[in-house]
């Protein structure tokens, strides 16, 4: 699923570079150099989600320690 999006991205990238007049040289450039930040950005959201589901750590459990201590 992160590759399709970044490769989507990829095509949008040169399509739109292509619609405005460059070269196919260029937008194939375009496309390409736009592909791998955007599979960083994807897998990095897609993580980002997986870890939500997790339950937070109770608020007080550091300090329950820190009182003891001193």
């Amino acid at each position: 699923m992160v590759l399709l999006l970044g490769l989507l991205t990829g095509a949008a990238a040169g399509g739109l570079t292509a619609a405005a007049g460059e070269g196919a040289a260029r937008s194939l450039l375009v496309g390409l150099a736009a592909t791998g930040p955007a599979v960083a950005f994807f897998n990095r959201l897609v993580a980002a989600e997986g870890s939500a589901a997790q339950p937070p750590a109770p608020a007080d459990a550091g300090q329950a320690e820190s009182d003891s201590h001193g």
